[in-house]
């Protein structure tokens, strides 16, 4: 039987060090990229814009550009996993919680320290940032293969090499 899968949009926002923004919701102990599921109807990037208004009061700058796709274990919801389209983003405004965020935390993609994360961050969207950062190629981590992906291919896809445009429905 398969594993149900969560499908979400999740934003990568580093600061001027190179760290990069993470979000504790309300009654959680775990740390997760802000983002969140698409509203019937919203592409990619308007979703990016909802959830980081709702979730940390800014508001995008310039154009999303594509990180990739990841998968992993949802930490909040046993037996399903999560599957977020993970965008680079710029923002206007300081990050501040609101909504169901109650902490943010910058930490180095590198050396995230002792916090819990979500092995979605921890394992897959984190590695990803500090090899971006340290000019290296991203790595594709092992994963369970995708009923479309040739034999032996993971379920995290390199990213795309153009920004998303608004109204772009990233092949949905």
């Amino acid at each position: 039987m398969d594993t149900a899968v969560i499908r979400t949009v999740a934003a990568v926002i580093r600061d001027a060090g190179g760290r990069v923004l993470l979000v504790r919701k309300r009654g959680t102990s775990t740390f997760i990229q802000p983002g969140g599921k698409r509203e019937p109807g919203e592409d990619a990037w308007a979703t990016l814009a909802r959830e980081l208004d709702e979730e940390i009061g800014v508001g995008l700058r310039g154009e999303p550009l594509p990180l990739g796709e990841f998968e992993d274990v949802a930490v909040n919801e046993p037996g399903w996993r999560v599957r977020a389209e993970v965008f680079l983003v710029e923002v206007e405004g300081e990050p501040e919680a609101g909504a169901e965020i109650e902490e943010l935390a910058w930490v180095d993609p590198a050396d995230p320290g002792d916090r819990i994360i979500a092995p979605l961050s921890r394992d897959r969207i984190l590695p990803a940032v500090a090899s971006l950062a340290a000019g290296q190629a991203l790595p594709v981590p092992p994963g369970p293969p995708r009923s479309a992906s040739p034999p032996g291919e993971g379920a995290h896809l390199l990213p795309i090499p153009r920004p998303i445009a608004r109204g772009d429905h990233g092949g949905d």
